[in-house]
């Protein structure tokens, strides 16, 4: 049993721990909600020029230059990264990039010769990534990750758009956290080019809704124009996404921590209490012990 003096420096120890975890948790707590607001009010925007979008393609004419639809043999696979920047966010990052290997021996399992290019934004990531030998083909460090914004998101959309364009790679997959709730946050890798998810030309299931409006300039220059800024959105929302997640992660990662050292302060109170409760019955039996000899 460790002596009085050391138990001591040990209980003081943990409760300047649980101190430190516990105005973590609360700084987590703070940046969630203002993440999760963001994300949240940045789902009705996606999803009204989604809308937008899934209606104009129906005026595109079939001989319309669609690049960013253009489904080819895919042999590389261009894939955006989104962890954290810091740590102590519990297992935020390793269950991205568990995902991340996932998907990664699936591709490999359908063509052993498939090559990937990654693209990372948060440090954590990165640095995973680079010591493993990963070919990096752009680690996105301005503006930081917490600090990103609209601006950011376009900039590495364009990015990832010139790639799919150059023939680079032959699609783009964006790897990021999706935000479900406080306690449930899900890796998701989602198809980012070639865009599949929007019908265009002949694959359009006419809506029957008769145009009693006029579009100006032509459909085919509106839509074009919009696809650009649907891609910055959905880059911008995985970030948002990806923030939530990782403040809730932490939050939680904290209050575990903060949990089990006033646990362990506890218990290392109580074994204190005996080791001081020993030192003065033997100091006792020696007092008693010398006035009997005595």
């Amino acid at each position: 049993m460790a002596n009085v003096k050391e138990l001591r420096i040990r209980i003081k120890s943990v409760a300047g721990i649980a101190k430190i975890t516990g105005a973590m948790e609360m700084v987590a707590s703070m940046k969630l909600r203002k993440a999760q607001a963001a994300a949240q009010s940045l789902r009705p925007y996606t999803a009204e020029i989604r809308n937008l979008i899934d209606h104009l393609a129906e005026f595109v004419g079939n001989d319309a230059s669609l690049p960013l639809f253009d489904r080819r043999e895919v042999k590389t696979t261009g894939v955006l990264v989104i962890s954290s920047d810091r740590g102590l966010c519990g297992a935020y990052n390793s269950n991205l990039l568990a995902t991340f290997h996932e998907f990664e021996r699936a591709k490999l399992a359908q063509n052993p010769g498939h090559r990937f290019k990654l693209y990372c934004y948060g440090k954590k990531g990165y640095h995973y990534l680079y010591k493993r030998g990963y070919q990096i083909e752009k680690f996105f460090v301005e503006p930081p990750l917490d600090k990103a914004d609209f601006a950011a998101a376009k900039m590495v959309s364009n990015v990832l758009v010139d790639a799919f364009e150059r023939r680079e790679v032959d699609e783009v997959v964006v790897l990021f956290t999706e935000f479900v709730s406080v306690a449930k946050f899900v890796a998701t890798p989602t198809q980012f080019l070639p865009i599949g998810d929007i019908a265009t030309g002949g694959d359009v299931t006419p809506s029957g809704q008769k145009q009693d409006y006029m579009l100006e300039p032509d459909p085919d220059t509106i839509f074009q124009r919009l696809i650009p800024r649907y891609l910055e959105t959905v880059v911008y929302d995985a970030i948002l996404e990806s923030q939530a997640s990782e403040h809730a992660s932490r939050r939680m990662a904290m209050k575990a921590a903060s949990d089990a050292a006033k646990r362990m302060g506890k218990d290392l109170k109580k074994v204190y209490n005996r080791a001081r409760q020993e030192g003065i019955t033997k100091e006792l039996l020696d007092i008693v012990g010398g006035a009997s000899a005595v």
